[in-house]
């Protein structure tokens, strides 16, 4: 005796408890237990919605699923969903719900579909599944393409930064013991978090500064500033990186402090500078100094001891979206962007941002700005 599948089975309530489907919901289809599924889905969505939704359409896409079905039970399968049901919302809903009958009935029936076939089924509904997802990398390759591109990398680039900044608020408050006694290795496991958040959060700005050109100084115009303060404010951001690795960063401000200038360039310029030292030192430390080199100028370096910048390194150094051959190569990721944002900003300030570099005495970044005294502060 042939054996009997699913379509055997009495009719019955839909899963919520709904009557059997009306007759302007039976389908046609070349699998019966497709279509008694999609009559019983169709059925429930009205009684569930009623005129919420377009009775028509969801007939429409539900006979349209219930065809690819069949067809990715056939090798090779025809071409893919319409546009109508790609990436729909109501299309994936309908499949999930109508694979979920599929199987309530396979369940309930007095003899089950061979394995198999089951199977062979279940794997046409999966391809279908596929089908309906949308291609996400190829609209957001489209939306690069388009004259809104810059405008949206600023856009993912800010909104990342924004929750990183909060990471790294957290991840320093908690590694301090501000919220409470932690131990040695959740002071350790805080650190990693710190240093990780802010080697994210420096790839973002990079890339909002790369967006505007690289060489934007947010503070147009130069103003009184501390140089102490802002070499103190690199080495507190740092410090969680520094105690990590158990290297020590040391700060060397100028006798006269108080200068005029572009803050907030400067301090960026060596808060990445610093970072960067940091990631390919692994004993020692770096210095931050900044030395007077007459009245009006200072000489801002940053010394580490490192194993140097080889060869290969220096003539790409510092371009952006260069393809690194080695994982250690010095540069502040895979981007290169951290660098080149530091050599546009240095010359923004209207210096040049020059290297030192050997194997023995590690690396040293430095410039010269103009900095005039602050008057009486």
């Amino acid at each position: 005796m042939t054996p009997t599948t699913s379509t055997d089975s009495p009719p019955r309530s839909t899963p919520d408890g709904t009557a059997a489907p009306a007759a302007e919901d039976l389908f046609v289809c070349a699998l019966p237990e497709i279509a008694n599924a999609a009559s019983r889905v169709a059925a429930a969505f009205r009684n569930e919605n009623g005129d919420a939704v377009d009775a028509a359409e969801v007939r429409a896409v539900l006979q349209e699923l219930a065809d690819r079905i069949v067809a990715h039970r056939r090798v090779p399968a025809p071409s893919a969903v319409t546009e109508r049901a790609a990436g729909s919302v109501l299309a994936r809903h309908l499949l999930e719900q109508l694979r979920a009958e599929v199987i309530e009935q396979w369940e309930s029936a007095r003899t089950p579909p061979p394995v198999s076939d089951a199977l062979l089924t279940l794997r046409a509904m999966e391809n279908v599944r596929s089908e309906l997802e949308p291609d996400w990398s190829e609209h957001f390759a489209s939306r690069l393409a388009g004259p809104g591109a810059l405008d949206l990398v600023v856009e993912i680039a800010h909104d990342l930064r924004s929750p990183l900044t909060s990471i790294l608020f957290l991840a320093e408050t908690l590694q301090r013991g501000q919220s409470g006694e932690v131990n040695d290795l959740q002071r350790r496991q805080l650190g990693l978090i710190y240093g990780a958040a802010l080697g994210l959060s420096s790839v973002t700005s990079d890339v909002m500064e790369l967006a505007r050109g690289g060489d934007r100084l947010v503070d147009k115009e130069p103003g009184p500033f501390s140089v102490a303060e802002i070499l103190d404010s690199v080495r507190d951001i740092v410090r969680p990186i520094a105690e990590e690795k158990g290297l020590e960063v040391t700060v060397a401000p100028p006798p006269s402090d108080h200068r005029i200038g572009h803050a907030m360039a400067l301090s960026r310029v060596l808060l990445n500078l610093t970072t960067n030292a940091l990631k390919f030192t692994d004993q020692g430390g770096v210095e931050v100094s900044a030395r007077p080199t007459d009245r009006r100028s200072i000489e801002f370096s940053v010394q580490d001891t490192g194993r140097g910048i080889g060869a290969g390194a220096l003539e790409s150094l510092y371009q952006p979206f260069r393809r690194t051959r080695a994982r250690r190569e010095y540069c502040f990721s895979g981007t290169g962007l951290g660098l080149t944002i530091c050599k546009k900003l240095v010359e923004a300030m209207g210096s040049t941002l020059m290297l030192e570099t050997s194997p023995e005495r590690g690396t040293r970044f430095y410039f010269e700005v103009e900095l005039p005294p602050a008057g009486g502060l």
